[in-house]
């Protein structure tokens, strides 16, 4: 069941790339639509425009992490927590913060940060975690709500083909599992042409009696803008009738944390030296509610905002870090908590990031940091 994880070693640098075209592979793949109010993913010191060289994969940014980047040749840090998250007023080297962006600022290093957003996702950061314990039937813990969208388009009978593949191909008809999902009825369009216009059919003053058909796709927020793009292409009118509705339906691939299952129940000791073994640090965790550990719920980072979330899924543990005393108390007789540090449950988010920029762009040049930036040590 024990996964041994591979660092990635430097790769050859790729040739006339932006840093703003990494950037865009990023977030095409953790859309910044799904990081939490509170955060500050994004690029956050450098230029965009700038030729991209190599990048640094850390969890932090820090100074060192910035002269580690300077040192290897690389112009681009891509971390997991941003370095800012709230404003700054003013840059004199008082924090770590400030010394950091100033370094980075005096020798062009950008800093990106892919944080709540890669959290968000499906086989995103808890995703990982789940993958390295051997988890099977994992899914999405808390689905985020009023990320979903219906299009709805009217399509003459000839080009319902075209414009639903399309549509299709933008991103539209997802649904959990299911792709170039779509819903179908007949009807008549009207349309008068007035003067000036050019139609597809019919004739200028004349209304016109159209057999359309009415396709409707759900659609994610942050795809809407290229769906509406193929669609308007792919139209053969000239002015596109369209309708976009809100939707209060859950998004199955997108919100926090994991409930999945062992492929073969654990008794709790078991378990733990499973944990221990792949995760490291020091693990604090509560008395087990049941003999063998088979459902488990998890999340990356700082996750017990979840536990409620967890016990009424009906995890037989949960698994994340920064638990406070009393929420200790809250699980007993109802779960067992794990807590397994918070650097620990994302140290492992740096090879996802690297596997990911790795298939999308072949041999892209990159190091995962040498330097471990946990604040935490234990005796």
């Amino acid at each position: 069941m024990l996964r041994k994880v591979q660092k990635p070693t430097f790769a050859h640098s790729i040739e006339s790339m932006l840093i703003k075209e990494v950037i865009k592979i990023l977030e095409d793949w953790a859309s910044p639509f799904l990081q939490e109010s509170y955060d500050n993913s994004g690029l956050i010191a450098g230029n965009a425009n700038q030729e991209f060289k190599a990048a640094l994969i850390c969890l932090d940014s820090t100074e060192q992490i910035v002269q580690e980047a300077i040192d290897k040749g690389c112009n681009l840090i891509i971390a997991h927590h941003p370095i800012v998250f709230s404003g700054i007023k003013k840059l004199t080297g008082k924090t770590y913060v400030e010394r950091t962006l100033i370094k980075a600022i005096k020798n062009d290093v950008a800093i990106y940060a892919i944080h709540t957003n890669l959290d968000n996702i499906k086989n995103g950061v808890s995703f990982e975690m789940a993958d390295l314990l051997g988890l099977i039937n994992a899914k999405v813990l808390e689905p985020k709500r009023d990320l979903l969208y219906k299009l709805v388009t009217y399509v003459p009978d000839s080009h319902v083909e075209v414009v639903r593949d399309g549509l299709f191909e933008a991103g539209a008809g997802t649904i959990g599992n299911y792709s170039e999902c779509s819903f179908i009825t007949s009807g008549t369009g009207t349309f008068l042409p007035g003067h000036g216009s050019n139609p597809f059919s019919g004739f200028l003053g004349e209304r016109k009696y159209e057999s359309e058909q009415k396709i409707e796709v759900l659609v994610p927020a942050w795809k809407i803008s290229s769906v509406l793009s193929n669609l308007k292409k792919s139209h053969p009118y000239e002015e596109v009738a369209y309708e976009i509705y809100k939707t209060e339906n859950l998004h199955q691939d997108a919100g926090s944390g994991v409930i999945a299952e062992l492929p073969e129940a654990l008794n709790p000791k078991e378990f733990l030296i499973l944990i221990k073994n792949i995760f490291g640090g020091m693990i604090r965790f509560t008395s087990p509610k049941v003999d063998e550990i088979k459902k488990v719920a998890l999340c990356g980072g700082s996750g017990s905002f979840l536990l409620e979330k967890a016990i009424s899924d009906g995890a037989d543990c949960f698994i994340s870090s920064d638990f406070k005393y009393h929420q200790f108390f809250d699980a007993l007789e109802r779960l067992m908590i794990i807590d397994i540090g918070h650097y620990e449950g994302e140290q492992f988010t740096m090879n996802l990031i690297h596997k990911h920029l790795n298939k999308k762009i072949p041999n892209f040049a990159a190091h995962l940091t040498v330097n471990s930036t946990n604040p935490i040590h234990y005796f």
